[in-house]
């Protein structure tokens, strides 16, 4: 199954299973994966169809190509911000032909903080397949999921705060790696390689290139054989307990100041990313 682009200019997102494994494939490698609205409202459609499959007991999130996730569109022929799209995430009235902050503001509620919302709260165990690349964007999809198999070529940065802004929408960062890491991470826009993330509990396991894939797959076959049942209440209880240290009421506040940031650039800049694009975030980053 692939799920195709409003121009038919072919599938941004594929589905399979194999047995009880769902697995959904971010598919466009020549982008290194960025993420457009296409793709967000594709990859709903393919957690909406493991979630209301019986026989799927796991979903595993995978990137086409060399890259896992280069993060959200920021510079593709591809980019569709002013695309309408029925929304799912909340009832915020659309973005298209709004200006200015609640552009902004209505798009990103619904697109990225909303929709990872959504699919953290999957029923069934999530687990990300990680390599190359997982930056900013990136990092929200992965983050969203409940493991992390990493390569050993893998790594993740958010690299934002040169826009000025305070990291990305999903805004998980001290829950994820402790609360100085994540200064760090932020204030320097550093690539952590995956051993680096798996000390800082970032990602579950790191593996050889070569077997990540079947790594993985061995990880969702064990989990699989687990209660269904067992496994959503089991994940549930985690999530709620997550939420008690303050990951939701978190987000919201951190959300605030992302867009606060973005009004700031476009009020003294014209340009709500401080006039940066994906060429000189990535050049950067090097």
């Amino acid at each position: 199954m692939g799920v195709e682009t409003p121009e038919g200019a072919g599938a941004v997102v594929r589905y399979e299973r194999r047995g009880p494994v769902a697995v959904v494939t971010m598919d466009r490698p020549e982008y290194r994966n960025a993420q457009n609205s296409v793709m967000t409202y594709a990859l709903d459609d393919a957690f909406y169809r493991a979630a209301e499959d019986d026989e799927v007991s796991v979903v595993v999130l995978a990137g086409e190509g060399k890259h896992f996730s280069a993060g959200h569109d920021i510079g593709t022929p591809g980019r569709d911000v002013e695309v309408a799209y029925d929304r799912r995430a909340g009832l915020w009235w659309s973005h298209v032909g709004r200006q200015g902050a609640e552009n902004r503001l209505a798009r990103e509620s619904e697109v990225y903080l909303g929709m990872c919302r959504r699919w953290r709260e999957l029923p069934k165990p999530t687990i990300a397949m990680v390599q190359g690349a997982c930056v900013a964007g990136g990092l929200m999809l992965a983050w969203s999921c409940d493991m992390i198999v990493a390569s050993d070529d893998a790594f993740f940065a958010d690299p934002v705060v040169r826009m000025g802004i305070p990291g990305v929408e999903y805004f998980a960062h001290p829950w994820v790696m402790g609360p100085r890491a994540a200064k760090e991470f932020l204030f320097t826009g550093e690539r952590v390689p995956a051993p680096r993330a798996l000390e800082l509990g970032m990602v579950n396991r790191v593996v050889a290139r070569d077997a990540l894939e079947a790594e993985t797959f061995a990880i969702a076959e064990k989990i699989a054989a687990m209660p269904r049942f067992g496994l959503a209440l089991t994940k549930k209880a985690v999530n709620q307990a997550e939420d008690l240290m303050g990951l939701q009421s978190g987000m919201d506040s951190v959300f605030g100041l992302h867009h606060l940031a973005h009004a700031h650039n476009a009020e003294v800049g014209g340009d709500s990313l401080a006039g940066q694009d994906a060429r000189s975030m990535r050049d950067a980053a090097k």
